[in-house]
């Protein structure tokens, strides 16, 4: 039998061994290119790869769990052994990630007393049911049953979060009852209290997380383990993450980060946060509030050392080099040839109002006051409110209540306004012209926060209610709009100009490869292709591209629907072989 020990040192098969890892995001990847990723992680010299496991995508909906397609753990950690590399595992509750809300299902919200991350029995229970049906996917494929899995890690960045420890060990004790049999690690900042608040000495080994000053925060860790113990930097942040609105694409200093991983070498051990990024595919990209509200974009590029369509960059040839100082670089052909295309300009074939195909979509719930998305059993995507709002007359104080995070305000079915974040809940005033009027309020999830003290308050949509002349309307049909069976829009519909509509596509093509999405002219919204929903796009940028990868595609005729949601529309979207992330520094 194989083994794994943290002593002094990391000991595999009782000889010391310096991790070499990267991270790779197996549920950000098509299963099709995680063999490609894996390879070049490996060619570049990476004896390991590092993987969070996103809860609320495992169990999407209470008691329902899917570990199959973008969601087989257990084939990419197969995989990663036939490559040839170890596996560190960090399966949640909480991945922060920049992914919704942490990783964390938004089900947990339906509990009004729910304490996240805190040992609160309700918290608790869904946790243990959850890890008896993940464990059984990776159980065997532990070092100590052959397999390639050498660490697994107790929460994540606790320390920057809470300080109760109880919690901690009972995480403990709950992945040892679900026959974890492997060493355990934990990851804070080296940061004000965050190694004592998120550590559990005699249980798991404290690793730091940082991307800077390695050998600052090495002595750091040096000094609270208080005895020789091995040192890792389990994040290496190499790279950054882009907010909607941002000015730029970030990017980061190749030379500085050179330096910093040959500090991380010299000392320890490392694992590069991230080697690949992948993509936030779907509506699931996470959030930062802190002064405002920052969603990420669709890309998770990350300046990583692949790019997001999985592209070696010269950051990756540059560690690689220092890499070579402290391991053998293996040398293998790539198994596949990734090829991008630009397919051209394609017009728009059919288009309907949100409006006029509503009820084909989503089935209203009836209810005298608004109800949240999580009232409605609902993760992510959009919902809509609509109610009679009486005669024509001045609607002098027109609030919004606890509601987030993006709401489009119609009256009769034409644009008013649209609030975004701070602006939600100020007080406006309008008129009503006609003899009975319609209120429509578009509500869109722009991605749970995922770090935090805003994490407890993540409910989506209107949550409290609708203020109109000074008091909560009532009487509603709630649209919920989880955007996940468009194949039963009807384009026989109407489309009315300034309304949300669905813009049909019919692309043929006569080979698949990558692609990239362009969408000029068009405000905001998300784009499906094939029936997957690739992400969102927004004109503020600064993405501009959506990546397509090659196995979306189809040869012959492929369908691609782009809801937007402001009213600014064009007649064509055009794909391209080269991606667009925003200007860079």
């Amino acid at each position: 039998m194989r083994t794994f020990a943290i002593e002094d040192d990391f000991y595999l098969d009782n000889k010391p061994f310096k991790v070499i890892s990267g991270a790779i995001h197996y549920f950000r990847v098509v299963p099709e290119y995680w063999q490609d990723r894996l390879e070049k992680l490996r060619l570049m010299g990476c004896n390991t790869v590092e993987t969070y496991v996103p809860w609320n995508l495992h169990e999407a909906q209470e008691g329902v769990y899917q570990f199959d397609g973008i969601l087989d753990l257990q084939r990419f950690i197969q995989t990663a052994e036939e490559v040839g590399l170890y596996v560190i595992l960090r399966p949640a509750p909480y991945i922060c990630a920049e992914w919704e809300f942490g990783g964390l299902p938004y089900w947990l919200l339906q509990d009004p007393m729910m304490k996240l991350r805190f040992d609160y029995p309700p918290f608790m229970e869904k946790i243990t049911r959850y890890f008896a049906h993940l464990f059984p996917q990776v159980r065997d494929l532990q070092i100590t049953q052959g397999g390639p899995i050498i660490m697994m890690q107790v929460e994540n960045e606790y320390g920057s979060y809470a300080n109760d420890k109880e919690y901690l060990r009972k995480m403990v004790a709950a992945m040892r009852q679900q026959g974890v049999e492997t060493p355990l690690v934990t990851s804070d900042g080296p940061w004000h209290d965050m190694l004592e608040n998120g550590s559990i000495k005699d249980l798991a080994l404290p690793t730091i997380n940082c991307g800077s000053n390695i050998k600052e925060n090495f002595e750091k860790l040096r000094r609270f383990h208080g005895e020789k113990r091995p040192l890792m930097v389990m994040e290496f942040w190499i790279g950054w993450f882009d907010a909607w609105g941002d000015d730029q694409h970030h990017t980061t200093s190749t030379q500085d980060a050179v330096k910093e991983l040959q500090d991380c070498l010299a000392l320890g051990s490392v694992n590069i946060y991230m080697f690949h990024g992948g993509t936030n595919f779907g509506f699931m990209n996470g959030s930062n509030y802190y002064e405002r509200l920052a969603p990420d974009v669709t890309s998770y590029d990350y300046d990583a050392l692949l790019t997001e369509w999985g592209e070696p960059t010269a950051k990756y040839q540059a560690f690689k080099k220092v890499i070579a100082d402290y391991t053998e670089i293996p040398e293998f052909p790539l198994s596949m040839e990734i090829e991008r295309k630009a397919y051209g300009t394609f017009s728009v074939k059919e288009r309907v109002s949100l409006f006029s195909t509503i009820d084909t979509i989503s089935q209203p719930i009836i209810s005298n006051y608004p109800l949240s998305m999580e009232a409605c059993n609902q993760a992510t995507g959009y919902i809509y409110y609509r109610s009679l709002i009486g005669p024509a007359r001045k609607i002098a104080d027109y609030r919004l209540i606890n509601t987030m995070d993006r709401a489009h305000t119609f009256i009769n079915q034409e644009l008013l306004r649209i609030d975004y974040d701070q602006e939600i809940g100020q007080t406006y005033s309008f008129d009503l012209s006609e003899s009975e009027n319609e209120l429509g309020i578009l509500v869109e999830n722009m991605g749970r926060v995922n770090y935090s003290v805003k994490m407890n308050h993540q409910h989506k949509g209107i949550k409290d209610g609708v203020i109109i002349n000074g008091a909560f309307q009532s009487n509603w049909e709630i649209y919920p709009l989880p955007m996940d069976n468009l194949h039963a829009i009807d384009f026989q519909g109407k489309w009315q100009k300034g309304q949300p509509s669905f813009s049909r596509f019919e692309c043929v093509f006569d080979e698949c490869a990558d692609t990239f999405i362009e969408l000029p002219g068009w405000g905001k919204g998300f784009v499906q292709v094939n029936g997957h929903t690739i992400g969102r796009f927004w004109e503020k940028g600064p993405q501009q591209r959506l990546y397509v990868p090659a196995p979306f595609l189809k040869i012959g005729m492929n369908e691609i629907i782009v809801f937007e949601s402001d009213g600014k529309i064009a007649d064509e979207i055009v794909f391209h072989d080269q991606a667009d992330l925003g200007p860079e520094a």
